[in-house]
């Protein structure tokens, strides 16, 4: 036989991932103040494999340590186990690189802590976790999110900056640890440009590449495609909003370069901040 219908499953809201989370939960002895309706919150994006493994992991985390039930502090790490990968201790590092990526999550954090509306920062670390990552800045939102406006990209976009731009004002250089975050920042831009309509320059309109026709199943030759002279535009208006979000990104660091060293300082002592604690680094004089 054959399948001739796509049935597109979303992710679940965060009543589904409570409910998920219940059926995973059954069989595991949880402690008392676990609340399942603040983890269905910090959980967004996550499918019922994503949950699933979760709950696993908990459990693993509280029998290795021997405890009796599983708490918030086990899921809390099992929940940035599934995000991004087993923390690495044994993986050593120089003392150099450590106040590099220690500068570089604060840049994100700093930056994120000073643009009202994003995502809270939720935890920053420098401890290396999975294949590559040698540190990771936490948000989490708040509640589920359907819509994303033109001002909320533009921010995202700046606070994944804050990294690249603080290796480069404290150290005079840059390294490759924003790789990830130029391609986000660089598509995210293409993205409003060519999608979503949000260049006030290009207007609401879609530029689609031929590539995309062939994959939607559509014969191109009835597409009519854009001029060269058209292409140069979107490139030039990529490129601008990129350089607009790095200046913003820039001029945040340097307006508060204090609040930079006193986090980046922070880490290197600690490790691993909670909210809590980023936000009282920042409020002290």
């Amino acid at each position: 036989g054959r399948f001739d219908r796509n049935i597109i499953v979303n992710p679940p809201d965060i009543i589904g991932r409570e409910e998920i989370l219940k059926v995973h939960m059954r069989n595991v002895k949880l402690a008392p103040e676990l609340d399942v309706k603040v983890l269905a919150r910090r959980t967004p994006g996550f499918v019922g494999s994503d949950l699933a493994n979760m709950v696993n992991e908990a459990a693993l985390l509280a029998a290795r340590k021997g405890k009796e039930s599983v708490g918030m502090e086990e899921f809390s790490e099992a929940v940035e186990r599934v995000i991004a990968g087993p923390e690495m201790k044994t993986r050593v590092i120089s003392e150099r690189e450590k106040k590099i990526v220690a500068y570089h999550e604060s840049g994100h954090t700093l930056i994120a802590k000073l643009i009202p509306g994003t995502d809270p920062v939720h935890k920053v670390s420098i401890i290396p976790r999975g294949i590559a990552a040698l540190g990771y800045t936490l948000q989490l939102p708040l509640e589920d999110r359907y819509l994303t406006t033109r001002t909320e990209v533009l921010d995202r976009m700046t606070v994944m900056f804050g990294g690249r731009v603080a290796e480069e004002l404290v150290f005079n250089e840059v390294t490759t640890g924003a790789q990830n975050d130029l391609e986000k920042i660089s598509e995210a831009a293409h993205k409003m440009v060519c999608e979503y309509g949000m260049s006030k320059k290009m207007g609401p309109i879609t530029y689609r590449k031929k590539e995309e026709m062939v994959f939607l199943g559509r014969d191109i030759t009835k597409e009519k495609q854009y001029s060269e002279e058209v292409a140069s535009q979107i490139d030039r208006e990529i490129r601008r909003i990129i350089e607009e979000c790095y200046k913003r990104a820039k001029d945040l660091l340097k307006n508060n370069s204090d609040k930079l060293d006193k986090l980046a300082k922070a880490l290197i002592e600690k490790e691993m901040l909670e909210e809590q604690e980023v936000d009282e680094i920042l409020k002290a004089n």
